[in-house]
């Protein structure tokens, strides 16, 4: 075994305490505000280098929740119109396609 893994080995043999997934939440809850802080004391350099960092955090938190939008979301087409008597419910569901695939077929 190599001598930096006791904490690991710890950890297997005895396991965590058991507040330990509650103290983590609590840490992550907690660590917005000290974020918040840190943001507003910070100056020069270093303050365009943070900012930088947050704005690309940011923008990768955008992506993600457009992806997860996008998933259910549905978009009518107007290329298909058939002939002949079609009932009303589905005429709304005919012309529809999932956003999901329009946009993979799109990125191909």
């Amino acid at each position: 075994m190599p001598q930096n893994e006791y904490i690991e080995e710890s950890i297997r043999r005895f396991g965590r305490r058991l507040d330990h997934d509650e103290r983590k939440r609590k840490r992550e809850a907690r660590k917005v505000h000290k974020d918040s802080a840190f943001a507003q004391k910070v100056h020069g350099l270093k303050a365009k280098l943070y900012n930088k960092k947050r704005h690309a955090e940011k923008i990768q938190m955008k992506k993600t929740l457009k992806m997860h939008d996008e998933k259910n979301a549905k978009q009518k087409t107007d290329d298909a119109v058939p002939d002949g008597a079609v009932p009303a419910y589905l005429l709304d569901r005919e012309g529809q396609q999932r956003a999901k695939v329009l946009s993979n077929m799109l990125k191909q």
